[in-house]
């Protein structure tokens, strides 16, 4: 059955979680729009508005939706977080509001996978309660996300395992409890098998910050940079901090990209949504040279492309949604759509922001709207969780994987070869009615 409506009980659980962000999750945007607050668990003020915004989804049953309920969660499909995340997407703090924010929802997940007991309740309840904040170092300075050329190694010396090296772009390094490290430890098996997942404690000794990396948008000046570059020093940790078996790493953390991803895409489309809206309330409020924007023939070409190109991702991020939740458990079943994704998203994202900001003019060009906060983030989205470039490989190698070479010099689809098998099909039709005509 092929349906695109969306049950009325969970629409109005929709429509709930549309009136609360704007009666009281975008006036924390407005007061507190950088990233580096959202993860600051230290930071009374926003914490007061907060909490209470966090304990009133709860009571909404509407708490980090992507878990079990025996993990706090409500256990909804990929469908149904998507319909959300496209809400929760026009707001920097309403992820954490509503206890979805990345890296700490993929890093729950393993924790809740592959943790001991232990671990859970020195990490994974106060994760799921919101009063810490964790870290995913995975990505190294010499070659980016490419784990062929990671060299931060992980060795065995008695009752623990010894990490050293360095990690790049750890986000929120600096305000985590514990961090999630994907390390080498058995150089010379094939790279599937090559790493293995850690958690490492944030007090563990040799543990060293080298710098906090601002990204865009964030000023180095005002301390808010939330990038760790970071230096492991010999760090020792006990046997049972490695998460999985050993070698395992990289199914241990592709465990935690798949819904992620589909997760990160219906956010950007509630942001392109913002930014589709503020456009059109331009377009219909602002005059030039005594004309409308909205009656101008470029002006609505800007719109209907936008409007156009929103709902084309829209609708194959909710198919990705779908097909993972037909996986029963096995992302990889929707590999090559995930990738088309992550693909699709910084372009889209991109064309869209950019004609909402042009037709602000000089007003779009400040930070007195979202509009500039929305493009200084554009390029990292091409880069989070892989390059684009990396994305397109793996849908071009699943798609190929369907087709076969030609059997001749010529293509399948040539057309001599067609016609004279048509006309070798059809030959006693063709010739009664030649016979005929003559």
């Amino acid at each position: 059955m092929w349906d695109f409506s969306t049950d009325p009980e969970f629409q109005e659980k929709l429509d709930w979680i549309d009136r609360f962000l704007i009666d009281e999750v975008e006036p924390l945007d407005v007061l507190y729009p950088s990233v580096s607050v959202v993860y600051d668990t230290t930071h009374r003020v926003s914490r007061a508005i907060l909490k209470p915004l966090q304990r009133e989804v709860q009571r909404q049953k509407l708490w980090a939706c992507h878990l079990g309920p025996e993990l706090g969660g409500e256990g909804y499909g990929q469908v149904a977080l998507a319909l959300m995340n496209e809400r929760l997407g026009r707001s920097l703090w309403a992820p954490t509001v509503f206890g979805t924010a990345a890296p700490d929802t993929g890093n729950a997940e393993i924790l809740a996978m592959f943790g001991t007991q232990e671990q859970k309740d020195r990490y994974l309840q106060p994760l799921l309660d919101g009063d810490i904040v964790s870290c995913f170092s995975m990505t190294e300075p010499q070659g980016g996300a490419d784990p062929r050329v990671f060299t931060t190694q992980a060795r065995r010396e008695g009752d623990h395992w010894v990490i050293s090296g360095e990690k790049w772009y750890s986000s929120n390094a600096r305000y985590a409890e514990f961090l999630l490290v994907l390390a080498v430890t058995d150089p010379d098996a094939p790279i599937q098998k090559r790493m293995s997942m850690f958690i490492v404690p944030k007090d563990a000794p040799g543990l060293e910050i080298i710098r906090n990396v601002p990204h865009m948008g964030e000023r180095l000046e005002m301390d808010e940079a939330t990038e760790g570059y970071l230096r492991y020093n010999d760090v020792r940790i006990p046997l049972d901090h490695m998460l999985g078996g050993p070698g395992e790493g990289f199914a241990v953390a592709q465990a935690r990209l798949g819904g992620g991803r589909a997760h990160h895409a219906m956010r950007i489309v509630g942001q392109c949504q913002r930014a589709l809206d503020m456009m059109c309330e331009r377009a219909l409020s602002r005059y030039t040279q005594g004309t409308r924007l909205a009656d101008m023939g470029t002006v609505q070409a800007m719109i209907a492309d936008s409007k156009i190109e929103l709902e084309q991702f829209r609708l194959l991020v909710m198919k990705t949604a779908w097909l993972i939740d037909q996986s029963h458990g096995d992302p990889r079943k929707a590999r090559a759509h995930i990738a088309m994704v992550k693909v699709g998203m910084a372009k889209v994202y991109h064309d869209i922001v950019r004609r909402a900001l042009h037709m602000h003019g000089s007003l779009g060009a400040t930070f007195e709207t979202p509009l500039a906060y929305m493009w200084i983030n554009i390029p990292t989205f091409g880069l989070a969780d892989g390059p684009t470039e990396v994305h397109q490989v793996t849908v071009a190698k699943e798609l190929l994987r369907n087709y076969k070479p030609a059997e001749g010099l010529f293509p399948s689809e040539h057309l001599p070869p067609k016609i004279a098998a048509a006309r070798a099909r059809y030959a006693h039709i063709l010739n009664e009615h030649a016979a005929g005509e003559s």
